[in-house]
């Protein structure tokens, strides 16, 4: 298996974050051309990976949904940070922390409009860490 950490920056805002061009270089690199299985992991308790279409409204629609679901005020038990941070802890369950992806010949076999996701509702962390790891088959 071939791993590599990834650092994203996000600013200290909501984001959706779009790793794939990164993913896809990883996979270029690590698969040799070959076939096998791409895992994302995100080792924090407060964001996760979706696979959605980007760039036409898509990842800023989930952020607004999460809003909606997951509202940033005062009825979360969990309130240290900023206020509404107890939501963030709860995002995992709607968005998880990890995706696979199989690899063909050296390439994700995303859809067309498939995107790699990072989504972090957590603005008092800007910056996060993304595993990707390549285990070949």
């Amino acid at each position: 298996m071939k791993t590599q950490v990834i650092e994203v920056r996000t600013g200290g805002q909501e984001a959706a974050y779009d790793l794939t061009d990164r993913c896809a270089a990883f996979v270029r690199e690590a698969s040799g051309g070959g076939d096998g299985l791409l895992s994302l992991w995100v080792p924090h308790a407060t964001a996760g990976i979706a696979v959605i279409e980007t760039g036409a409204g898509s990842d800023d629609d989930l952020l607004a949904a999460l809003r909606d679901l997951l509202p940033a005020d005062d009825r979360w038990r969990h309130r240290h940070g900023t206020a509404g941070h107890g939501r963030d802890h709860v995002l995992p369950a709607l968005v998880p922390p990890h995706a696979t992806v199989p690899v063909v010949r050296g390439a994700m076999t995303l859809g067309t409009w498939q995107s790699l996701v990072l989504v972090d509702t957590n603005v008092d962390n800007p910056r996060r860490e993304v595993r990707l790891s390549f285990l070949g088959g």
